[in-house]
């Protein structure tokens, strides 16, 4: 029990960093002028790399070793909890620190390239650090497939979605390309019956979106003592569930997609700010992949956001921060 419980403390170190990095990296998408990238490229990478000397230690190894062999004397969580850490050390222990810190200082180059090419239209500038970073990538997953005895996709899957399998994925997309051609004339006769929709017209002042955000997360219970709303060029849900970091971005002739984007995002704060708080900082107390993660704040986008229970609630709201009157201001026009 003892070699179990230094586990535990050793991973609430390991949370400490990855929630710093988290909180870096926010502020490297919200705040950070862009002359800071390159040392901040350094600070997440040296990051990185402090991380991944204490999680493949040798004396981590060993006591993941010794607690295993007494795991009859933990409880479910525990043992979770140590399933999770041996997964985390697997990962960890299969790729070099060096081509890990490579990856995090390309992957931050790439991002802040990533942001001229997309307000300019401009791909053919971003390809080659793309090109970079995804032979980077394949590096990593070919040294997790030789230590996790699988294909390239499923040991990168596996970061992501744990035990999920592409064979899994294989099923869903079979499923898809064979409903999605008929489904898609289906929609689009359907479109040309349908009764005509009124376009709704800006502009949308932005103050008036946050306004409408502010509003909106504060009706799903968005707690702003422990999290905040920014702007960025994508948005993102950040932090950690003490601390819930959301982005949107706005687009003064589209109210709907940065209201949208707050929704999406919230969805991911929720969950975020609803696991287990007993085990925060310990890997079975965090979330549960991108699956889970991804589930979540489309239930609340695609789901409870395009329903008319939603927009009977949103449209008076609406129409009084932007005065809006007219015909397209209605629960049927806007559904």
């Amino acid at each position: 029990m003892e070699s179990y419980k230094t586990l535990e403390k050793v991973f609430k170190k390991l949370a400490d960093i990855e929630q710093s990095k988290a909180v870096l990296g926010w502020d490297m998408a919200v705040m950070m002028p862009a002359g800071g990238a390159e040392a901040r490229g350094e600070q997440l990478a040296t990051l990185g790399s402090i991380h991944h000397a204490i999680l493949t230690d040798q004396g981590i190894k060993d006591l993941l070793g010794e607690a295993g062999s007494k795991g009859r004397k933990l409880n479910p969580w525990q043992k979770a909890n140590l399933d999770e850490m041996k997964r985390a050390f697997k990962h960890a222990s299969a790729v070099d620190s060096s081509l890990l810190k490579e990856l995090s200082r390309e992957g931050t180059k790439c991002e802040m390239i990533w942001r001229k090419a997309r307000k300019d239209n401009d791909f053919k500038s971003l390809q080659p650090q793309l090109k970079k970073v995804v032979e980077l990538v394949r590096k990593v997953a070919k040294a997790k497939a030789e230590v996790f005895g699988c294909d390239l996709y499923d040991a990168l899957l596996d970061q992501y979605d744990p035990g999920r399998k592409s064979a899994q994925l294989d099923v869903v997309f079979e499923g898809l390309q064979g409903f999605l051609p008929d489904f898609i004339k289906q929609v689009v006769e359907k479109q040309k019956s349908a009764t005509k929709i009124v376009a709704i017209k800006g502009p949308f002042a932005i103050e008036k979106q946050k306004e409408v955000s502010g509003q909106m997360l504060n009706a799903i219970g968005f707690d702003l003592n422990r999290g905040r709303l920014d702007e960025s060029h994508h948005p993102f849900c950040g932090g950690y569930p003490s601390d819930i970091r959301i982005t949107t971005r706005y687009d003064e002739n589209d109210f709907i997609s940065s209201l949208m984007g707050v929704m999406h995002e919230s969805g991911h704060a929720m969950y975020e700010a609803g696991l287990p708080k007993f085990w925060d900082r310990l890997p079975v107390g965090q979330a549960r992949g991108m699956s889970v993660h991804e589930s979540q704040s489309l239930l609340i986008e695609m789901q409870a956001c395009r329903s008319k229970e939603f927009l009977k609630f949103a449209l008076p709201i609406l129409k009084k921060a932007f005065d809006a009157k007219g015909k397209g201001w209605s629960v049927e026009n806007l559904y």
